[in-house]
């Protein structure tokens, strides 16, 4: 009992972080509490042989990586629909589905909640989750990954890495260059990126909401940028472009007042709604995960993820009725006005 109190006492405090180094190695919140719960495993199993050589954090973190280098080899890349093909060109013509593709996945501000009261472990463990560089990372392969999350996001050495990974300072170095350069290709600049105030962007995510809730397309494509995206994973189907985006929604998603409601959540530390639609009668039941990028000059991307099977990683309840009180959100997010 004394062995297991002292490794719970000594390692517990890390699993968050953990979870989020999984969560970026993988693509999905799922398989990263499943590998989680391996690293942990792993270290019980050899906690009695751990002599203090390095820190307990970095000794979990190399039975993590390694864990999920196992994990990737198996399993491969969770990529976006824009990771696998062209935007489609008409907005009219049916979407296509890809129920066979391991899609990437959100990371819901929710599985941090535990985490909040320790700052320094929030800043490690929402370090480099971003949507975008996630879906970066998945052009990596396993070992790239893994060289430029430990370098570039939890700020290791090279001579750390190159031990963890069984190889050469020189060979890491080499590889995190390789990798700088493959996910710049792949990612938008930061400038781009560039969120408004807080004060704009609530306001901004009200009218988001509004819009949506509404069913008011011209509402919607009015808080757009231009070259804005919409993806729809499992649908291979994406657009790009705010014509091409503000039309698709007014005809297949936009069809009537009412029909859909928003509660406001975080993933991927950015601003993001579990979207729930009426099926039929009065109630609500949980339909998508959307995800936003904010930027001071409009939305530039909206991944809605299509599976309520998310639901229950964002803490809510797969369905409530309409006379009933909105489920409660995602305690991370403060109360935006409606």
């Amino acid at each position: 009992m004394a062995v297991t109190e002292d490794f719970t006492g000594l390692t517990g405090r890390f699993r968050g972080e953990l979870l989020a180094h999984c969560y970026r190695m993988l693509g999905s919140a799922e398989e990263a509490e499943d590998l989680v719960q391996e690293t942990y495993l792993r270290a019980w199993r050899s906690y009695e042989g751990f002599e203090g050589r390095s820190s307990v954090r970095t000794w979990l973190y190399r039975i993590a990586t390694n864990v999920c280098l196992t994990a990737i080899e198996r399993r491969g890349r969770r990529p976006l629909p824009s990771g696998l093909g062209g935007a489609a060109e008409d907005p009219e013509a049916p979407v296509v589905a890809g129920p066979e593709v391991p899609w990437l996945q959100p990371f819901p501000g929710a599985l941090l909640a535990a985490e909040r009261e320790d700052p320094a472990a929030v800043a490690v463990s929402r370090a480099g989750t971003r949507l975008a560089f996630v879906a970066a990372l998945q052009y990596l392969s396993a070992r790239q990954r893994a060289v430029l999350v430990l370098r570039d996001v939890l700020e290791w050495s090279a001579a750390e890495v190159a031990e963890l990974l069984g190889t050469t300072t020189t060979a890491v170095n080499s590889g995190l260059r390789r990798a700088r350069a493959q996910l710049a290709l792949a990612l938008p600049a930061e400038d781009e990126l560039a969120e408004p105030a807080e004060p704009d962007r609530r306001a901004l995510l009200d009218r988001f909401a509004a819009a949506i809730e509404n069913a008011d397309a011209s509402a919607l494509a009015d808080l757009l940028r231009e070259d804005v995206a919409l993806e729809m994973p499992p649908m291979l189907t994406w657009f790009t472009g705010r014509p091409a985006v503000a039309r698709f929604a007014g005809s297949h998603l936009l069809t009537a007042p009412g029909r859909l409601r928003l509660v406001p959540v975080t993933a991927n530390e950015q601003p993001a709604f579990a979207v729930y639609q009426r099926e039929s009668g009065a109630g609500y039941h949980a339909h998508a995960v959307l995800v936003l990028t904010v930027t001071r000059t409009g939305i530039a991307r909206i991944v809605s993820f299509q599976n309520p099977g998310l639901f229950g990683s964002f803490g809510l309840p797969p369905e409530y009725r309409a006379a009933g009180p909105m489920p409660a959100q995602d305690p991370a997010v403060p109360p935006w006005p409606r």
